[in-house]
């Protein structure tokens, strides 16, 4: 491959800039190494680019590449059968009570090996990047004890060895509370938690923190010395925040300058204001919402409002959003919240971007990643429009077609 690339012919949807989605009609790109050095009107292109020899994109748009930027794809087992029970009435709770949910996949986690891991995760790493993924966050969380918690780890970063993708991990040893742990919270949060994150910390496995505050699983109180050991660390935090209740999450990961706090169907316009301060965004997860048929919405007009940024992923995970397409998940943020194609589209691109902290991908722009996505439709709003359709026709990754 070329070290220098020129595409012509194309509609830009840069995700930047005062129109929307950023278009640019008969747009060109130039791409140097694994970075893009111009992108924007063709009639503009600089003289130094214009002996690049040209790709002839053929009226296509080009996209920034997606951010899938809260996933679980590293896990072992599934939870069909839960599926089945949610059918007959079950709710998330009832069914974690029982001793499914979250504590079943620990089981099928726990026994599996680290290559087993592996496959399964490139399975659905797969299924991304064919829609055109070049990033995601994948988080540990169902291991629950030191050895398995670096297990789920150490399989997430191998997942960028072994693909064409760039991969940011979260330590969500904060997940729930594993049956050996049964009513001692604390006594997880203090031996095994926190001492977890020190040795995924010491191995360089971890690029964020997150945990999971929610009356299942852990208190503001518990999340928050987590949180303190993070911050101990350098380490910037996350946190699933009121998906089941409203339990103070998303103001305390507000207070920690969190990256984001994910979920939010039970937010409110005062978690909002206290967001938009932190500059934290709303990390939008449609597909729990459908699979556990909730009938509270995140607060998408108090976000807009007080200017919190949206991002949308899949929350892939196997048992409350067993879904691997983001293209989906922006169809249903549109059609079950209300958000618009440009908002589900900045959702995967500039705002996932900053959920996960990068500075250098999310739109098109110079200085920026060569990281593209190039579709066989006219418009962008058809990404979200289309329901089980692919229209990706090439994905660029680091400058490479």
């Amino acid at each position: 491959m070329a070290k220098n690339m020129l595409l012509t012919n194309a509609t830009l949807a840069t995700m930047d800039g005062p129109s929307a989605y950023g278009l640019v009609r008969n747009g060109a790109i130039v791409m140097q190494d694994s970075e893009l050095a111009w992108a924007g009107p063709a009639d503009d292109l600089p003289a130094e680019f214009r002996t690049h020899e040209p790709v002839d994109l053929e009226g296509r748009l080009v996209t920034p590449a997606l951010i899938d930027c809260h996933t679980h794809v590293v896990h072992g087992g599934n939870r069909a059968k839960e599926f089945e029970m949610r059918l007959e009435g079950a709710s998330y709770e009832e069914v974690a009570r029982a001793g499914g949910g979250i504590v079943s996949t620990v089981a099928a986690t726990r026994t599996a090996t680290q290559d087993d891991l592996l496959a399964g995760a490139l399975s659905r790493v797969d299924a991304m990047i064919a829609e055109g993924v070049c990033s995601l966050e994948i988080k540990s969380g169902y291991g629950l004890d030191i050895e398995n918690e670096l297990k789920m780890l150490r399989a997430a970063r191998a997942v960028a060895s072994r693909r064409k993708v760039r991969v940011r991990t979260s330590y969500l040893g904060a997940h729930a509370v594993p049956p050996e742990y049964k009513g001692r919270a604390d006594a997880y949060i203090d031996e095994v938690c926190i001492p977890g994150l020190d040795a995924a910390h010491a191995e360089g496995l971890v690029d964020a923190v997150d945990g999971f505050c929610e009356g299942i699983a852990f208190s503001p109180d518990q999340i928050a010395r987590v949180f303190d050991k993070a911050r101990a660390l350098g380490l910037p935090v996350k946190l699933h925040a009121e998906q089941l209740s409203n339990l103070g999450g998303a103001r305390l990961a507000a207070e920690y300058g969190a990256l984001s706090a994910d979920h939010l169907e039970y937010a409110n316009a005062a978690d909002a204001a206290a967001m938009a301060n932190s500059g934290t965004v709303a990390v939008i997860l449609p597909g729990a919402f459908y699979t556990l048929h909730e009938t509270a919405a995140p607060p998408i007009d108090a976000f807009r409002q007080s200017g919190v940024p949206m991002a949308v992923a899949t929350d892939c995970n196997p048992g409350s959003s067993p879904m691997s397409s983001l293209l989906l998940a922006m169809n249903m943020a549109c059609t079950l919240f209300r958000m618009t194609p440009e908002e589900a589209l900045a959702g995967v691109t500039r705002h996932a971007a900053r959920a996960l902290g990068l500075d250098d991908a999310g739109m098109i722009k110079p200085g920026l990643r060569a990281d593209l996505a190039i579709w066989d439709i006219e418009h962008p709003a058809e990404l979200a429009y289309r329901m089980g359709f692919n229209p990706l026709w090439k994905r660029i990754f680091g400058g490479q077609l």
